[in-house]
Order: structure tokens, then C-alpha cells, then sequence
């Protein structure tokens, strides 16, 4: 599931006109280099949840004309990530899927970075996996970070301390914990995942994390497109 519904307030005023996950790097937009991911790690399909100029991100997925097949999850309100979910769930389907955030440009290593967390995933242990980017390597991002990250994948989440990783957005999550929720704006982590596993040590039970091995560009204000350009430039 691909997060393309908010405001873009911070890429203001660029977003006055166009939703955000159209702002372009390179020529390219974001929503492409979201789905052009998923397309290649094999994935056939992609859900697209939208609100804020929804017609043009439709139009745009109509001219793409190429892998993954979209479905569209429209909101008359928005919901952010868990509302989001929620109200997709049954364009999601029953198994665990992936989500990823349109203001991000994520690249993968060696192995593709959805390849690299369906081969750590546990359903056993884990109900979400988080990928992860060390603080020190992430563009576009000055924040105190997320989480710290134990040798076994376990999160840790100390209060009102710097952290080492911080959450790209990319995460592999289990539909079923949704069942039931109500369909109203929520935050994924701060109002679900953080309140029902985390523990007072500062620990989450089964929710893990993945350390990311390539790049990770967050392009949320105006300023971030030309850093994601010259990064890019880079590799």
C-alpha cells in the first residue's frame, strides 16, 4: 500500500497546485519511483490510498499503463496510515503486505529490500517489520531519530533519547490486527503499534525491525528535492 493522501504542507508552495506524490525528481515523479519499486521486487498489485487532488493522482495511474496493477482506496476524510489501512483492508486482502510513504525515494543493495524483509518476516513472532535507516545515512531528515535497534530485530523505543534508526515508511504488517477497527484517522505507529506493544524498558514485542542498506531520501519540503537529486546523482 502506497500512502498518497495527505496535504504536502511542507512542500508548500508547490503543493498548492499539484498533490505531493507528483512533485518530481529528476523528471520523475514520486508516486513512480514508489510503484516502479514494487514492480520490480515481483509484486503485480498496489493499493493507492488519495484525498487531496485525488483526480489528478487517478489520472496519472490511468497514463502510467504499467506494473503493478493500482487499486485506488479514496478518502472524503483524510485518515492518515491507520485510518488509511483500515479503510483498505479489503482491497488488501488477508495476507501480510507491504506499505511504503509517496515522499520517500527508497533504493535497495544486493537484494531487494522487500525481498530482504520477506525473508526476515516471522509470523510467528511478529504481527510488523519496520525498515529501518540509520540516522547517520538518511537525506532529507534532521530528526532525533526512532528507535535503536537490538541485535535480534527487536525495537527499542527509550523516551526523550536520541536514537540510531529512524522509520522509512517501508513495513511489512499483518491485516488481521486491523479487524475490527474503526475506520477514523490514527497514526499506524504513535496510536496503534506504540500503544499496544510497547513496554515501560522501552521495548515492543512483536514489532521488529530491519536495518536498510542503500538509500533512503525523504523529500518533504522543497529544499529535499534538490539533496534526493544530488544523492541520487551519487549513486
Amino acid at each position: 500500500m502506497i500512502f498518497a493522501a495527505g496535504f504536502g504542507k511542507r512542500m508548500r508552495p508547490i503543493t498548492n497546485k499539484i498533490p505531493k506524490s507528483l512533485v518530481k525528481v529528476n523528471g520523475k515523479c514520486l508516486l513512480d519511483y514508489a510503484l516502479d519499486n514494487i514492480a520490480e521486487a515481483g509484486i503485480q498489485k498496489a493499493v493507492v490510498n488519495t484525498h487531496y487532488l485525488a483526480e489528478q493522482i487517478e489520472q496519472h495511474l490511468k497514463e502510467r499503463n504499467k506494473l503493478p496493477n493500482v487499486l485506488i482506496s479514496h478518502e472524503e476524510v483524510i485518515l492518515e496510515t491507520g485510518g488509511g489501512i483500515v479503510k483498505a483492508l479489503l482491497r488488501l486482502g488477508d495476507k501480510p503486505f507491504f506499505t511504503i510513504n509517496s515522499d520517500v525515494i527508497i533504493t535497495s543493495g544486493q537484494t531487494h529490500l522487500f525481498k530482504r524483509m520477506a525473508d526476515m518476516w516471522n509470523p510467528e513472532i511478529m504481527d510488523a517489520l519496520m525498515l529501518l535507516q540509520d540516522t547517520k545515512k538518511a537525506v532529507g531528515y534532521d530528526g532525533q531519530g526512532d528507535f535503536n535497534l537490538a541485535d535480534d530485530g527487536h525495537l527499542i523505543k527509550p523516551e526523550n533519547d536520541k536514537c540510531d534508526y529512524v522509520f522509512t515508511g517501508v513495513m511489512l504488517i499483518k491485516p488481521d490486527i486491523f479487524k475490527d477497527m474503526e475506520e477514523k484517522p490514527f497514526s499506524v505507529y504513535r496510536d496503534f503499534l506504540h500503544q499496544k506493544y510497547h513496554h515501560n524498558d522501552g521495548s515492543l514485542s512483536r514489532v521488529f525491525g530491519l536495518a536498510h542498506d542503500s538509500k533512503w531520501l525523504h523529500v518533504g519540503t522543497p529544499e529535499n528535492i534538490k539533496e534526493a537529486e544530488k544523492a541520487l546523482v551519487k549513486s
